[in-house]
């Protein structure tokens, strides 16, 4: 059992001075051990910069001329000429109403007229009869052959003859302006379409009684479409400023840039916009003004009633942006971590607006021109934790 015990205690050794000699040749050949090295954190120094920012505002489209088409008389609808969402031109007809009554009704005007007409021309001849007894008469009174009764008397039926015929005239100008609204009433059983546009639902059916409150269909005049949005005034301020006449009004929406129209599914219109009016009062309640852009339609893709979104992209001079990355929200605060002259970073609260590309923000307090902020990693970042490692100088 000695011997055994001993010859364990040599295997040990030698295994130690094995291990000795080996640390000592990799410390004599010269072989490097692998350093842990620390890599910086992505950074960049604030700066101002000019910035374009789509701002984004709700809209509904209405046709320039959207026209509601309701009949002006009563009756049976004979003829609907028209389909949903057809195309139609100025001056095509769109529904017919049963035309017999007014057709009777001009008839009868017509009748009346030439009754009346007839009557004017009796009482002409009577009048033309009664001036030339009348000046026959005084002829013969001024050689005295005649009385002067003769004469009061034919002078008397002169003028009730001149009356007549004014009263003949009177009732001719009745009977044509009958005429004329029985003309007007026949021409308001055919509707035509008062501007060229598309034809809306048709809310009736051929066989319908209607009358002047019925509402037939709506044709919207879409070869130019108005999207109307309201705007907080902050926004517009230059456009409405006290003072302000029409001609810097106008001055103002000249310059304006072009809207683009967005629709709800995030698909932009190709054609570009202009702002073409802006209300002069301020909505009390909420502080803004209805504004109304028109986008030009000539393949007739608007409609009206489309609701989207209009972008106005807005200059803004001399901004701070930084990347959204950058910025570390926690609760209510924003934070970015500023790097400090000992390359540890300290968080610092913010303020900012939405740069309107999906990727920056605008700082508009918490930072100053030449800070040094931490970018690519700031949610990584802890208060007080060193983010910078200058690199080693390799060895010559």
């Amino acid at each position: 059992m000695r011997h055994f015990s001993s010859n364990r205690g040599i295997s040990r050794l030698w295994r130690l001075g094995v291990l000795i000699l080996v640390a000592v040749s990799v410390a004599t050949c010269g072989v490097d051990v692998p350093k842990e090295t620390q890599s910086s954190f992505e950074t960049m120094t604030v700066d101002t910069t000019d910035h374009v920012m789509p701002i984004r505002f709700s809209a509904k489209l209405k046709g320039q001329s959207d026209v509601t088409i309701s009949p002006q008389v009563s009756g049976q609808l004979m003829r609907i000429c028209v389909t949903e969402g057809q195309q139609v031109g100025r001056g095509q007809v769109l529904f017919v109403i049963d035309s017999r009554n007014a057709q009777h009704e001009l008839q009868s005007a017509q009748a009346n007229l030439q009754a009346a007409q007839a009557n004017l021309q009796a009482a002409q001849a009577q009048a033309n009869s009664a001036k030339l007894e009348y000046d026959s008469n005084k002829n013969l009174f001024d050689k005295k052959i005649v009385s002067s009764y003769t004469l009061e008397n034919s002078l008397n039926t002169y003028r009730q003859a001149q009356a007549a015929v004014g009263q003949a005239k009177a009732s001719v100008s009745q009977a044509q302006a009958s005429v004329s609204r029985a003309r007007v009433n026949l021409g308001f059983c055919t509707l035509t379409s008062p501007v060229a546009g598309v034809v809306g639902e048709i809310s009736v059916r051929a066989g319908d009684q209607v009358t002047p409150m019925s509402q037939l269909t709506i044709v919207s005049g879409n070869r130019q479409m108005e999207a109307w949005f309201s705007v907080p005034e902050s926004v517009l301020e230059a456009g409405v400023a006290e003072g302000a006449t029409s001609a810097d009004k106008n001055q103002y929406l000249a310059e304006l840039p072009d809207v683009t129209f967005v629709m709800k599914n995030g698909t932009e219109y190709p054609h570009k916009g202009r702002i073409s009016s802006i209300t002069g009062v301020v909505d009390a309640a909420t502080g803004s003004l209805s504004c109304k852009a028109t986008f030009p339609n000539p393949d007739g893709h608007l409609y009206s009633g489309i609701q989207g979104t209009v972008l106005l992209p807005m200059s803004r001079n001399g901004v701070m942006v930084i990347p959204q990355l950058a910025v570390v929200r926690l609760q209510d605060k924003s934070l970015v971590y500023k790097v400090m002259p000992d390359s540890t970073a300290t968080a610092v609260s913010v303020t900012t607006t939405d740069a309107g590309n999906g990727k920056d923000v605008i700082v508009t307090e918490g930072l100053k021109l030449g800070d040094r902020i931490v970018t690519v990693g700031a949610n990584n970042v802890q208060e007080g934790q060193r983010v910078l490692f200058p690199a080693e100088e390799k060895k010559k």
